[in-house]
C-alpha cells in the first residue's frame, strides 16, 4: 500500500529538486524579499500582475532547505492566474493547514498542498514552510519591508 508519508517525501523531493517557476521575473510588478534566521532560508518572490486584480505570472530565487524550496514551488504553482483574494483564500487555508493541529486535510480543497501537512507535527519546520507564503501575503498587501518568521 502506497503511504502518504511516502508521497510527501515523493513530492518534497521532486520540488525541490525541479522548482517550478523557479528565477527572476524581469521585469517584476512586484517583488519583495523573505528570510528565515532560524535555518536561513532566503527568497526573494516576484509577481506580474493583470491589473491589480490577478496573479499573470510569478517566480522565487533565493536558498534554503528542501521544505522550503518545495513550498515556494508548489505555491507558485497554485496562485499563478488566480485572483488576489483567491490568493489569500489559498494562503488563509494553507497556513491553517500547517498550524492547526485540529485542521481537518480537506484533499478537494488543498490539493497537491496536502503533502506539506506533515510538516505540522515538525513546528521548527513550519516557518520553512509558510517563508514564502507570508511573502506572498505581505506581497498582496503592498508590503515593502522584507518579510521574517522572527
Amino acid at each position: 500500500m502506497f503511504d502518504v508519508k511516502d508521497l510527501y517525501q515523493e513530492v518534497i523531493v521532486d520540488h525541490n529538486r525541479n522548482p517550478r517557476n523557479f528565477g527572476k521575473l524581469d521585469p517584476a510588478d512586484k517583488t519583495l524579499e523573505g528570510f528565515n534566521p532560524l535555518c536561513g532560508d532566503r527568497l526573494t518572490l516576484y509577481l506580474n500582475m493583470d491589473g491589480e486584480e490577478r496573479i499573470s505570472e510569478v517566480g522565487f530565487d533565493g536558498h534554503g532547505c528542501a521544505i522550503s524550496i518545495a513550498s515556494a514551488s508548489l505555491m507558485t504553482e497554485n496562485v499563478k492566474g488566480k485572483s488576489v483574494p483567491e490568493a489569500e483564500a489559498i494562503f488563509n487555508t494553507f497556513h491553517t493547514l500547517l498550524t492547526d493541529s485540529s485542521a481537518a486535510l480537506d484533499l478537494e480543497r488543498v490539493g497537491k498542498l496536502a503533502v506539506l501537512a506533515g510538516v505540522r507535527d515538525y513546528p521548527s519546520r513550519v516557518k520553512c514552510a509558510t517563508l514564502c507564503w507570508h511573502t506572498l501575503k505581505a506581497l498582496l498587501e503592498g508590503g515593502g519591508e522584507p518579510v521574517s518568521t522572527e
